[in-house]
């Protein structure tokens, strides 16, 4: 059944298992974006291994983290959109996009959510709003649950409290842990050559603009591979759904659907509605023609959504 499952929905696959490299925030040229950007420089108060974070702008806060394998550069229009009315903390996480990593093949989630945990507190921050893409709601969301206290709110962009929920409502993370396994190794075994074919075949489901699409396979490539399986691994048997009806934070999760080669509007409503049932006062808002980088498909919905989030 999950053999079918994958090979009926190609694109839900490739969101689960990791081809997920962020895409720029709006359509304008990643190239140029990315060579307008100096290199990222860690606060000078926080430290870690596990994570950098690079500051702009001023007043309340907002953290920014990327998804699987991604350069903090996919939220920088984001960022510098927002850093006229908002301190914006654009989260870099260690193994991705070229970023060190010191941890063979893990753990990872665990204690990157602790740093940023700990950046919270070192730095002072007041309940920051926390804005994540996969991967990056995913942690978002465990943060908010694992430290109530030092979360404002959450955005999950295009992302599920458990992600092998895309195999069916009746699969667990203890059934999971085997594909989580083969997607493990899908991110070891392969040369470069035809990693970087996978990576490429992968992203065309995952956005539209072919230089997106492009900056993607390039900072999957420039990742670490036993990081990207430790990533996956945990991410694939990491199941936040029975904390959400304790939660207090509030969670807003926007979801995309494409009626053009992504998830069609009825399956994804049904996906997120399912999911995210048990999480109290949780907002759910789909948007339409866009596949898993909302921020990339539908720049102009999205920054609408972010300020009604920060503001609402």
């Amino acid at each position: 059944m999950l053999n079918a499952f994958f090979k009926a929905r190609p694109r839900l696959r490739a969101a689960l298992v990791g081809l997920a490299v962020s895409a720029p925030c709006f359509a304008v040229g990643v190239g140029q974006a990315l060579a307008q950007t100096p290199n990222a420089v860690a606060t000078p108060t926080f430290t870690s291994d596990r994570l950098s974070v690079e500051v702009v702008g001023t007043g309340p806060d907002v953290i920014l983290i990327p998804g699987f394998a991604s350069s903090r550069e996919v939220w920088r229009v984001e960022a510098d959109r927002l850093k006229a009315t908002h301190r914006v903390h654009l989260v870099q996480l260690a193994g991705f996009a070229g970023e060190p990593w010191t941890h063979d093949d893990g753990p990872f989630v665990a204690p990157m959510i602790e740093d940023l945990a700990r950046y919270i507190r070192d730095t002072g921050l007041d309940q920051p709003a926390v804005i994540g893409h996969s991967m990056g709601g995913l942690s978002g969301i465990l943060l908010a649950q694992s430290h109530p206290e030092l979360v404002g709110r959450v955005l999950s962009v295009d992302s599920l409290p458990f992600f092998s929920a895309l195999f069916g409502p009746q699969v667990t993370a203890e059934m999971a842990r085997p594909f989580a396994d083969q997607a493990a190794q899908s991110m070891l075994n392969p040369d470069a050559d035809a990693f970087r074919a996978s990576q490429a075949q992968g992203a065309i489901g995952l956005a539209r603009d072919p230089a997106t699409r492009s900056a993607m396979v390039d900072w999957s490539m420039a990742s670490n591979r036993q990081a990207l399986a430790a990533a996956i691994r945990e991410v694939m048997t990491t199941d936040a759904r029975p904390a959400l009806a304790s939660m207090t934070t509030p969670v807003w999760a926007i979801y995309a659907a494409d009626a053009d080669g992504g998830p069609p509007a009825a399956m994804a409503d049904a996906m997120w509605n399912r999911e995210y049932a048990t999480l109290p006062g949780v907002h759910l808002e789909r948007v339409d023609d866009s596949r898993h980088f909302i921020m990339a498909d539908q720049p102009e919905r999205f920054a609408i959504l972010v300020d009604r989030f920060l503001t609402e």
